[in-house]
């Protein structure tokens, strides 16, 4: 579907438009979409529910593959590739920061060249390649693990460093895939729903409440069964299932494609050249005369221009200030540009939630991994899979916020939403800082038990006390999660120009990828400065020495710093459409 085609296509249905009587028809076409071949598509006929439940279980099965790598990677390297707990969890969170700070270049090449669908299915291939490799590289570090075992000799118990490097290279170009498929998949999802038309309106915003329950699903079967099977039976088997299910979500997706809207660009302008030239524009007229402001406001006088960032409606004059040189900038691009920097405040204050976030997969798990985790005499909870907690804690509240709180409120607010992205966001932020506290004392009284029954020494003896200790700070980290994550999604993803949503996505997941670098920055540093003099560092491999409730109380002020932040700035924020608040 080339651009000029698609132009036609859209001319011609304004013409039909026009020409025919029936106003139903009209009303049931859907502006500046097309279905799979180029033509005009109508709302009764593509997208909706229809098209998203495709989607959805391609969603959840990128979920499964992702978190059967992510949710035991800690495990992974501190056992079979024998690493230490410090450097295990550096490595886990610079990775995961890689995976959320990719999608802006897989935004990129969608929004500029290829186009969502073909993104996905490009980035599909990567991902299964990456996770075809790193189910061989399991396989191979096994069998050195097991002729180790079989002749006693030391030298070969550590893996050989090219199963380590193919190990890292695995995971990184499945993070490539990654990359490409995420922010696609999520604002294609958005894509099938039309934002003009209020019941689909309303329909999109309970459909990323109810994305995210999918997902969580999806997550919860791989924390339950993969991890098992990884932790038990075998890591090869546990990469190798992922892997098996990606393979079958694309074939559902490719199912899927005569169902869907295909959004196309109103011009053949590349979005991201388009914002560029603002910028730069705007600083080349920076120093303008007064004589050029005139022509600046009779610019703005056409189409309205918002108050903030005044600074760039600079890039609608020429360079001499006395034109306004239509060739280069629009005021459709300067409102564009400013309501991305209009991102920036929230994007940074956000920044403390995903530093919390990224504890879950890290600490939280080693710290469950010293307690009592027998559910029944045979049978022990794996470490990894205490993050079901946080699932049932999303898979309860979805519900209950999306058929209970979002109707009550929206009658005490009379607002489509019932409480607006904003607030909901910082909402989740609140429980994100109290999980953090909750986390702490948690830690403190394990410690107590510790140093009690004399295990202080004896980091490999089972603490004893319950693995439900931990579950209060699981159940937080999951209502904030479909607080905090939900609507950064949704916000990022309605606020920003529609041929840049993919962009928008990815940078909701860049959040949470420069949290993991924040976090492997944190932890770097303070166990640097907690190790010296013939002191145990606050992430000791002896986490009975270790003081993870310092670490804890630490995130905790930040998030409480952040969040009075927060508070001030999405204060100050105009929302880019009425429809939305």
């Amino acid at each position: 579907m080339t651009i000029s085609h698609l132009s036609n296509v859209s001319s011609g249905t304004e013409r039909s438009s026009a020409a025919t009587p029936l106003i139903q028809a009209a009303d049931d076409s859907v502006n500046g979409a097309v279905d799979y071949n180029g033509n005009p598509v109508h709302r009764s006929t593509s997208g909706g529910w229809r098209s998203a439940f495709f989607i959805i279980a391609v969603e959840v099965a990128e979920r499964f593959a992702y978190h059967g790598i992510s949710s035991s990677l800690v495990t992974y390297l501190t056992g079979p590739l024998g690493q230490s707990t410090a450097s295990a969890a550096a490595n886990v969170n610079t990775w995961s920061g890689t995976v959320a700070m990719l999608p802006l270049l897989g935004a990129f090449v969608a929004d500029s060249f290829l186009g969502r669908y073909r993104t996905i299915v490009a980035a599909a291939l990567i991902y299964i390649l990456g996770l075809g490799l790193l189910t061989l590289a399991a396989k191979l570090t096994s069998a050195n693990l097991h002729d180790c075992q079989s002749t006693k000799d030391v030298s070969l118990c550590a893996p050989p460093r090219f199963l380590v490097a193919l190990f890292f290279f695995s995971i990184y170009l499945a993070a490539i895939g990654q990359g490409g498929y995420k922010p696609c998949v999520q604002a294609f999802e958005g894509d099938q729903f039309d934002g003009q038309d209020p019941k689909e309106s309303k329909a999109k915003s309970s459909f990323f409440n109810w994305w995210y329950f999918a997902i969580s699903v999806g997550i919860r079967v791989t924390l339950i069964v993969v991890v098992y099977i990884q932790e038990n039976l075998s890591w090869a088997l546990g990469f190798g299932i992922p892997c098996i299910v990606l393979v079958a979500s694309l074939l559902v997706f490719l199912l899927g494609s005569r169902t869907y809207r295909y959004n196309f660009k109103e011009n053949n302008k590349n979005p991201f050249i388009r914002i560029g030239r603002v910028i730069v524009r705007a600083i080349r007229n920076r120093h303008n005369t007064p004589s050029a402001i005139p022509s600046e406001e009779d610019a703005c006088q056409r189409r309205q221009c918002s108050e903030q960032f005044k600074f760039l409606n600079k890039a609608l004059l020429a360079q001499d200030g006395s034109q306004i040189d239509q060739n280069l900038c629009s005021v459709k691009d300067v409102e564009d540009t400013k309501a991305l920097l209009k991102l920036v405040p929230i994007w940074i204050t956000s920044l403390a939630y995903a530093v919390v976030f990224a504890q879950t997969t890290t600490f939280f798990t080693k710290q469950g991994a010293t307690l009592d985790r027998k559910i029944v005499s045979s049978f022990r909870l794996p470490a990894a899979t205490l993050q079901t907690f946080i699932g049932f804690a999303i898979m309860i509240f979805i519900p209950v916020y999306d058929r209970i709180i979002v109707p009550i409120s929206r009658r005490l607010t009379r607002k489509s939403l019932g409480i607006t992205m904003l607030q909901r966001i910082g909402t989740g932020m609140f429980f994100s800082m109290i999980s953090m506290v909750t986390a702490a004392l948690v830690e403190m009284k394990r410690l107590e038990t510790a140093k009690d029954h004399g295990l202080v020494d004896l980091p490999k003896v089972t603490v004893p006390m319950s693995i439900w200790w931990l579950a209060p700070q699981y159940i937080l980290c999951g209502v904030a999660d479909v607080l905090t994550i939900v609507g950064l999604q949704e916000f990022c993803y309605d606020q920003v120009p529609k041929e840049l949503r993919s962009l928008g996505i990815s940078i909701y997941l860049s959040i949470f990828g420069i949290g993991s670098f924040l976090s492997t920055f944190l932890i770097s540093t303070i166990n640097k400065e907690t190790s010296g003099d013939g002191q145990e560092s606050w992430f000791a491999n002896n986490l009975n020495r270790a003081h993870l409730d310092y670490f804890y109380w630490l995130l905790a002020g930040l998030s409480a710093l952040g969040f009075i932040v927060y508070l001030y700035f999405a204060r100050l924020y105009i929302y880019n459409r009425e429809s939305i608040i």
